[in-house]
């Protein structure tokens, strides 16, 4: 994204290890990228993210929820809620709500969630995965989690410049998530490419509401076509 002239705002947990990116991403281009620092195991950070950003930029086209964690064992956030299910999905959520107005007023934006093939049915009866919690379980439900809410801003979205989409950008990369845990099948520059096609593709300046299997418009499970589970899912979150 610096090689293509953007201002890239990197956010990130530690300050060293998010100070060493800024420092690539001004050798790749970007004159002054911007730090910003949260858990997204604790949502009061991603307030304050979200207000140190709106304070300080007066312009943001595009948003990219990425971060993401599979984990071992169960886990609970700073706020009480399954770890997984808040860090991969609830921080994306309240960060993008947070975010939209700054959105509108910088069109075209856009909004790309990296979700993931490895989606579940998302259990309303244990949602935090309180009796019968699994590791899989857990990530595949908060990815497809990510992808309701993509198909939600897609048709709320509508009329208004921003838009909003989701892919999986390539299976198991080498990434700290997949390496020891899953074999690797595909490169991280696979997975950058089609990324980088959703946020930055002229092509793609309307369509809005979609998942994306790598660059191939791609069904979803079949639950994301559930409008009354999107809205028993948006009223919870």
């Amino acid at each position: 994204l610096a090689q293509r002239g953007a201002t890239v705002l990197v956010h990130g947990r530690n300050r060293a290890r998010g100070e060493a990116v800024l420092a690539e991403v001004k050798a790749a281009g970007c004159q002054d990228p911007r730090l910003y620092l949260a858990d997204f195991g604790v949502l009061a950070d991603i307030r304050d993210m979200a207000d140190a950003i709106l304070d300080s930029e007066h312009q943001l086209n595009g948003l990219v929820n990425n971060a993401g964690i599979i984990q071992d064992q169960r886990q609970e956030s700073a706020d009480g809620h399954e770890l997984t299910f808040q860090v991969n999905y609830l921080a994306g959520f309240l960060l993008t709500h947070r975010l939209l107005p700054l959105l509108k007023r910088s069109v075209p934006s856009r909004i790309v969630n990296v979700a993931s093939a490895g989606q579940a049915p998302i259990a309303f009866d244990d949602i935090m995965l309180e009796r019968r919690w699994d590791g899989w379980q857990a990530y595949c439900q908060s990815k497809l989690a990510q992808i309701m809410m993509t198909f939600d801003h897609g048709e709320e979205l509508t009329g208004t410049g921003v838009t909003a989409n989701a892919l999986h950008p390539a299976t198991l990369m080498p990434t700290k998530m997949v390496v020891g845990r899953f074999g690797v099948q595909s490169t991280l520059e696979e997975g950058v490419r089609n990324t980088v096609r959703l946020i930055a593709d002229p092509a793609l300046a309307d369509v809005s509401g979609r998942y994306f299997n790598r660059d191939q418009e791609a069904q979803a499970h079949r639950q994301a076509y559930d409008v009354a589970a999107r809205a028993r899912l948006g009223e919870l979150s």
